[in-house]
């Protein structure tokens, strides 16, 4: 009985020894990080003045945001139609077949302005800096009038700038760079709940950020217009073709019978008589198809009409004032949190409290 009253004993102690040795000693800790507050006293500044030297050597850079929203249009009436026209905006309404929704809904817009056939029409766009009314295409500022800290010209090394025209499908190594540019510059976001597209532009020139803002917005409606009235477009050619060719098939059964009528008005044969009527037949017959394809024609303008999606602008591209960035305090706080922990790391480790610390 004495020996398990001992061992239990034993047990209990050892417990109490364990636990007592997992708590943290902070009065210890404390005085560990006191005896380097030199060290605090000189890292935390050091870290600030980096901080700022970083942030002056940043190009400030504004942020222009337009926003828009498919406009389902309720004219005609039409529970079709409205549906055809949904279906451009991934709106499924009753009724609908599947077969009627479009292949590009605002959900891939973002993905649609990433591509590089998009990117590389931006490329031409003509714009000017605030401080100058010099035009220039938006790849020339983005290749010559971009301004850099001064640590990526340091080590950067100096680039033989030399312009070539685009090829999508082969692009040079400049081009590959001013359309990752334009990808980390221009960004598209579609609110799943609401619907609203918004373009954000980020450029170290206000006017620049304002206008490459509405240009996008405009190359992006003149893209989704064109990829959704394509088909309706078509047809309305080949309804254009058909009728052009059927007028020109009724005007000349319309002279020959004509000219036939005028040269034999005092004929009674019967040979004359039935020529005539085959001649007037085939120009009915030329006037019913011309008349039905002309109305084809008028329904396939209504068409196109239908199909055309409509956007409302939410939000104008309007000149920022106020820069977006850099952040400076931030950028300042995050290299003072760095030097207190590295500071403070240091500190443990030559003191010998991480284990204390970590409760080994």
């Amino acid at each position: 009985i004495s020996s398990s009253m001992n061992e239990e004993n034993r047990q209990q102690d050892n417990a109490q020894w364990e636990e007592e040795d997992a708590s943290i000693d902070f009065k210890a800790l404390f005085l560990a990080l006191k005896k380097h507050w030199k060290a605090y006293a000189i890292c935390l500044p050091v870290a600030v003045i980096i901080g700022v030297i970083i942030t002056k050597s940043l190009p400030p850079y504004y942020e222009c945001q337009v926003m828009l929203v498919p406009e389902l249009s309720l004219n005609g009436g039409s529970g079709g139609s409205l549906s055809s026209l949904a279906s451009s905006f991934g709106v499924k309404l009753g009724g609908s077949n599947n077969k009627d929704m479009d292949a590009i809904t605002p959900n891939l817009y973002p993905d649609l302005m990433n591509s590089v056939d998009f990117k590389g029409s931006l490329f031409d766009i003509k714009v000017h800096r605030k401080d100058s009314k010099n035009m220039m295409s938006y790849y020339d500022y983005l290749l010559y009038n971009q301004k850099k800290p001064w640590w990526r010209t340091l080590f950067s090394g100096k680039d033989t700038i030399r312009k070539e025209r685009l090829n999508t499908f082969r692009l040079t190594k400049q081009q590959t760079a001013i359309m990752k540019a334009i990808q980390k510059n221009v960004v598209c976001d579609v609110d799943d709940k609401t619907g609203v597209i918004t373009i954000s532009v980020t450029d170290q020139d206000p006017l620049i950020s304002a206008t490459m803002a509405d240009s996008v917005k405009s190359r992006l409606q003149e893209f989704i217009t064109k990829y959704r009235t394509n088909k309706a477009r078509n047809d309305l050619e080949n309804t254009k073709k058909l009728c052009l060719e059927a007028k020109r098939r009724y005007e000349k059964a319309r002279q020959l019978y004509g000219s036939f009528s005028d040269s034999n008005q005092d004929l009674i044969l019967e040979s004359v008589r039935s020529k005539q009527e085959d001649l007037e037949n085939d120009m009915q017959l030329q006037f019913n198809t011309y008349n039905s394809l002309a109305a084809n024609l008028q329904a396939a303008y209504a068409r196109v009409q239908e199909v055309t999606p409509a956007f409302t602008t939410l939000q104008s591209a309007t000149m920022p004032i106020e820069k977006a960035g850099p952040q400076g305090k931030r950028i300042v706080l995050v290299f003072v949190f760095l030097a207190f922990l590295g500071v403070t790391g240091y500190a443990l480790w030559k003191e010998n409290q991480f284990k204390a610390l970590l409760g080994l």
